[in-house]
């Protein structure tokens, strides 16, 4: 779901799979397509949406106690996980 953070840059690694990321900023709509080994870096404010067909293994930088799904206010699909985060094991 397209969603921005307002006070924070997000940082995308992919570990595996493939990643994408629909963003919308000033210039328009673009895509951008991460393979296994990429990173991305969504700067605050640029409304973005992540997305995966064959599913994706990814390690996501945020300041503790950022929301994932930013100011998106809707309802949020099961399968999304809208969280600040898990304890590592």
């Amino acid at each position: 779901m397209w969603h921005a953070h307002a006070d924070t840059d997000e940082f995308f690694l992919v570990i595996d799979g493939e990643l994408r990321i629909g963003l919308r900023d000033a210039g328009g709509e673009r895509e951008v397509v991460l393979p296994r080994g990429s990173l991305f870096v969504v700067p605050k404010g640029t409304e973005h949406k992540p997305s995966s067909v064959t599913g994706a293994s990814v390690l996501m930088f945020e300041p503790t106690g950022t929301l994932t799904t930013g100011d998106y206010a809707g309802e949020v699909p099961a399968h999304i996980d809208s969280t600040i985060g898990h304890d590592l094991v």
